[in-house]
């Protein structure tokens, strides 16, 4: 038994990385918006491989601070000037339709597309519905994944509420970062740092995910999981644990139960990604045990894809990234939204073309 395993270990060499994948599955991950172009150099620093990463936006001046390994989309630009929609989502929906055969062309062909924003602002909570609404066209399974405003925040969460509605309608799954959550599990970080662990968790859950289905790893989800998940799936929500030491996997695991980025509970959740990040030591037996812990409050019938792989730097150490997926009872759900009776900025400039 010992030599067969032997065999296997020794025969990953790095022919097996150019053939995996060779079905040339198209991933595209856009952010959108100030929240989500972070997310996108985020996503770049994570070195992540097997994705197109697009930035779009209607503020050129933060478009020009975004990596250039992005391709970068600036919409609206006869209507903005390149300055920003101001706040408000009217402005950038109307800048996403102006520009919509640039969004089309950037999202042909894909398979499975990531939309990342801020809800509660101009460009991310007006554009994402749009490019949503593109992507599903191209019959790409649509994941939109979002953060929500603090409760101070007011006239965003107004907003917010009625971008999540929308983006509701036109993808397969919305995602929420509800950064109220945030503030709860970290109370004691400042704010700009509380911002910026929101886009880091954001970026571990779409690279961990892209990984594992692009790239060789120890589990694989493949886009078949994905899709059968996050087809349909709804609302959903992030959660994050990490463990070290002896006890790593117990401690990742409950910390995942315990992170959950929005005000729900895993009983009734009808499906989940999750992906566990370990270092050389990391067992099989851990991955399972990590997994089985995570998931034993939900639905007997939820449709649970799990992926593993190894990490350089990770021994000692377990890190579980889980989305979950229709979910039930969540006070943010995007409200019913009419449309809007007051002319917003700009409403009087004809639009051609």
């Amino acid at each position: 038994m010992e030599g067969l395993i032997k065999s296997v270990i020794g025969e990953r060499d790095s022919s097996n990385l150019e053939d995996f994948g060779s079905e040339q599955i198209k991933i595209v991950t856009v952010g959108v918006g100030g929240a989500g172009n972070n997310t996108i150099n985020r996503l770049i620093r994570a070195g992540v491989k097997g994705c197109n990463l697009v930035a779009v936006n209607t503020d050129k001046q933060h478009l020009n601070m975004i990596d250039e390994k992005a391709k970068k989309v600036l919409i609206g630009k006869t209507l903005t000037k390149g300055l920003g929609a101001g706040g408000y989502p009217e402005i950038g929906t109307k800048a996403a339709e102006m520009d919509r055969p640039l969004l089309e062309k950037e999202l042909s062909g894909a398979h499975l597309v990531f939309i990342c924003a801020g809800m509660g602002g101009g460009t991310g909570t007006g554009a994402s519905p749009v490019i949503a609404e593109i992507a599903k066209e191209q019959g790409a399974i649509t994941v939109a994944m979002v953060t929500y405003p603090f409760n101070l925040e007011r006239a965003r969460r107004v907003k917010a509420d009625e971008g999540i509605s929308k983006l509701r309608r036109v993808t397969d799954s919305v995602i929420i970062l509800d950064n109220n959550r945030l503030v709860k599990i970290v109370p004691n970080l400042p704010m700009n740092e509380a911002f910026s662990v929101a886009d880091e968790i954001l970026a571990k859950a779409i690279s961990g995910l892209v990984w594992t289905i692009t790239q060789p790893s120890l589990i694989n989800i493949d886009f078949a999981d994905v899709r059968s998940i996050m087809g349909g799936g709804g609302v959903g929500f992030i959660s994050v644990g990490e463990g070290k030491g002896t006890d790593k996997v117990t401690s990742a695991a409950e910390g995942v139960l315990k992170n959950r980025l929005l005000d729900v509970d895993f009983e009734g959740a009808t499906g989940a990604l999750i992906h566990i990040s370990g270092g050389s030591d990391l067992t099989l037996g851990d991955a399972i045990k990590a997994g089985e812990i995570v998931t034993e409050r939900m639905d007997p019938h939820a449709n649970v894809k799990w992926g593993a792989r190894l990490m350089p730097g990770y021994d000692g150490k377990l890190e579980i990234v889980a989305i979950v997926t229709g979910v039930k009872g969540a006070s943010i759900m995007g409200k019913p939204f009419e449309e809007e009776k007051v002319p917003a900025p700009y409403s009087d400039i004809e639009v051609i073309g």
